[in-house]
């Protein structure tokens, strides 16, 4: 048996979601052809009710079910060789739409003041984030959410990676979403990242007299010269790339980090909430 009988349900507002699903379940039935369900979802380990969703295009399957499958129904790779297509489809619309940005992104310029950015967020304290969530998430959703938010954090790893900057409000690195260990992890993580070359963070101290504002603020530059950016008093929180508009949330940006400790004095001010916490 697979070791979790999981799969996300297909967005119906998500085109392009249901187009490489729908592709999938053609390629599996064109494949299963002789085979009966009960057999292939036995071989599988998944439930045949659930075969049959996926292969209707109803749900999005693991990568490990198509190389399975690709393995039981020997379709030499045809199977197995739609995992990228679907591992993309699988996270939501706008998780995907915002990686995409952040692949293509040369410089970043990060506020969030309500959570930790989701690019700094540990597995843990993500699903702690999703979990507390009203209307609550399914379960199924929290999942889906969380591994779209992991997902991410791949633009790390780039090489070379984009300059990146955040500022980060005191009151989301003290909030212990998820419980004090992983507000420990969470900290500890921070401390990870500040190694980075090509990151850097800046605390905004809970007793600062002087704060540009309190509103999202994402500013993303690409190598062409174009840049995007959101701000959620500037435009509603939408992508914009007016530079009148740019240029204001280049500045608030720029007043943030006047603001804020310098990356080095938050290192200390993070060593020092880890050993609160």
């Amino acid at each position: 048996m697979l070791a979790r009988e999981v799969t996300w349900e297909v967005d119906q507002d998500d085109d392009r979601g249901i187009a490489v699903i729908n592709v999938v379940g053609r390629q599996l039935r064109r494949q299963a052809v002789g085979v009966r369900a009960a057999e292939f979802a036995h071989a599988v380990g998944y439930g045949e009710d659930m075969i049959y969703k996926i292969e209707g295009g109803k749900r999005i399957p693991r990568p490990e079910f198509l190389d399975k499958a690709d393995e039981v129904l020997g379709a030499n790779g045809l199977v197995s060789a739609m995992k990228e297509d679907v591992a993309k489809v699988g996270y939501p619309k706008r998780e995907r739409a915002l990686a995409k940005l952040e692949a293509r992104a040369v410089e970043m310029q990060l506020y969030d003041p309500l959570n930790m950015h989701g690019l700094l967020q540990t597995p843990e304290y993500a699903r702690g984030l999703f979990l507390m969530r009203r209307p609550v998430y399914t379960q199924d959703e929290v999942e889906r959410y969380t591994a779209a938010r992991v997902a991410r954090k791949a633009v790390f790893e780039r090489d070379p990676a984009p300059e990146t900057s955040f500022v980060l409000e005191e009151c989301t690195l003290r909030r212990p979403l998820g419980g004090r260990a992983v507000l420990r992890r969470q900290l500890e993580h921070l401390l990870e990242v500040t190694e980075l070359r090509h990151v850097e963070i800046q605390m905004m101290p809970l007793d600062q007299v002087e704060h540009v504002g309190l509103s999202l603020v994402e500013v993303m530059k690409f190598e062409d010269g174009t840049a995007i950016g959101r701000s959620s008093d500037v435009s509603g929180g939408r992508p914009m790339t007016d530079l009148k508009r740019l240029r204001l949330l280049e500045l608030r940006y720029g007043i943030l980090r006047t603001q804020a400790l310098t990356p080095g004095a938050t290192v200390d001010a993070l060593h020092r909430l880890l050993k609160e916490t």
